[in-house]
């Protein structure tokens, strides 16, 4: 992990990281608070989710063509900046009547992130020696989690002492701190400029989408690791929607051990992105893909039924711990199998194709809870996350092939 931590261009795409994504933790904190507080509706918070979902329907795959064609420092700077400057209008926000604001704000966030996220993960590769890219993954992962811990504890302290307003300033100054880090990076990263450039003049954006989407179709690997995307998004809407009534309900307790099992998995996290450095080098990195996910379905599987043996809510803070690094772990190994498999100069898209799967699935997921809920009681229907990942991990183990482990990147000259 130190050793990855010294590349300096890396360090500075990390830190830019871990800064942005922790005021988007605070104001995941207090914007939906705010929202529910002044509307006292749950409808309008679930509004939110709904805005912010579907620009990964709408622009993930054609997001990823344009970050290919950009120079990826320079997206992630701009793309910051946009990002800060787009939730000054939340500033605005004092009665129900400007509940809309909110929604729009969602989709614009959201909307900005489906370019930032593809050209994010396009670039670290390029920052990182390959024989730590693995590590690399975990460290990004490791981001989310310590993001997760700090993020919405201060949200919790500043909302009630500044309100939403001073919420939201920090999290601009979040932004434009990313973008000032990111700006030191002296990696030009645009995949292959001087080669593409006359191709892409004359290519369409739906021709160049279909590419990406041929490229994964062509390569056995990238088929099975696009397929094995699908339950993940499926399972993780469900598990999103029913927590709150699994926590409340079912394991009869009061509604902050919520936040309290999400802080829990985020530190399991951070042991995850600690061990995983040292698990790359000894297994290969679908191995680490499949075991992990299967360990993770396990240990979900337990979560969602110990109730029915045993009493109290502490099991379940051991259990969700458990969960961390194996998410920590299938994540970064996840990625690092799609960017040892995908060509520079194709990832972004190819990232946006697996973006847009996601989120309609995740749409699929949130329909199909609301309706088995109540059919089927909460946890059966929770239960689909253990199983989904359960068939990752049988599906990396028996069917994700070894010759494209553990080496550098496709050369673009080789892809299509």
């Amino acid at each position: 992990m130190l050793a990855t931590l010294r590349q300096r261009n890396f360090a500075l795409l990390w830190l830019a990281g871990l800064i942005s994504l922790t005021g988007n933790w605070m104001l995941s904190v207090a914007l939906p608070v705010a929202v529910y507080e002044m509307t006292g509706s749950a409808l309008a918070v679930g509004g939110m989710l709904l805005a912010s979902t579907l620009p990964g329907i709408l622009f993930s795959s054609f997001a990823g063509i344009y970050v290919d064609r950009w120079e990826r420092r320079r997206t992630i700077v701009v793309i910051n900046l946009l990002l800060a400057v787009s939730i000054l209008p939340l500033l605005l926000v004092r009665s129900p009547e400007w509940l809309w604001l909110v929604y729009v704000v969602s989709f614009v966030q959201s909307a900005l992130g489906k370019f930032f996220t593809p050209a994010e993960n396009a670039m670290l590769p390029l920052l990182s020696d390959q024989k730590l890219l693995v590590s690399a993954n975990a460290l990004n992962a490791l981001n989310n989690n310590l993001a997760r811990l700090i993020g919405p504890a201060l949200g919790g302290l500043v909302a009630p002492l500044l309100g939403l307003n001073g919420v939201v300033f920090i999290d601009v100054v979040t932004y434009v701190g990313a973008a000032i880090l990111t700006a030191f990076i002296n990696v030009t990263s645009h995949p292959g400029k001087r080669d593409l450039d006359a191709a892409l003049a004359s290519r369409s954006l739906l021709k160049e989408w279909v590419d990406g989407i041929q490229l994964i179709w062509r390569k056995p690997n990238m088929r099975i690791l696009f397929l094995l995307n699908i339950p993940p998004a499926i399972g993780e809407s469900v598990m999103y929607v029913l927590l709150v009534p699994f926590v409340t309900v079912v394991l009869q307790q009061e509604s902050f051990h919520v936040g309290g099992l999400m802080s829990a998995q985020a530190l399991g996290g951070l042991t995850g992105g600690m061990l995983i450095g040292w698990l790359s080098l000894r297994m290969k990195t679908s191995r680490l893909l499949g075991y992990s996910a299967l360990a993770f379905g396990f240990v979900d599987l337990a979560l969602f039924n110990y109730s029915q043996f045993f009493s109290g809510v502490a099991l379940a803070y051991v259990l969700i711990f458990l969960a961390g690094p194996l998410v920590v772990m299938v994540g970064a190994s996840f990625h690092t199998l799609i960017q040892t498999e995908v060509a520079d100069s194709h990832r972004g898209r190819v990232y946006s194709t697996i973006t847009l799967t996601r989120s309609s699935f995740v749409l699929v997921g949130i329909a199909l809870t609301g309706l088995a809920d109540e059919a089927l009681g909460i946890v059966p229907v929770i239960n689909v996350q253990a199983y989904a990942y359960m068939l990752v991990g049988i599906g990396a183990l028996l069917l994700l092939r070894e010759r494209a482990m553990n080496h550098a990147p496709i050369p673009a000259e080789n892809v299509g």
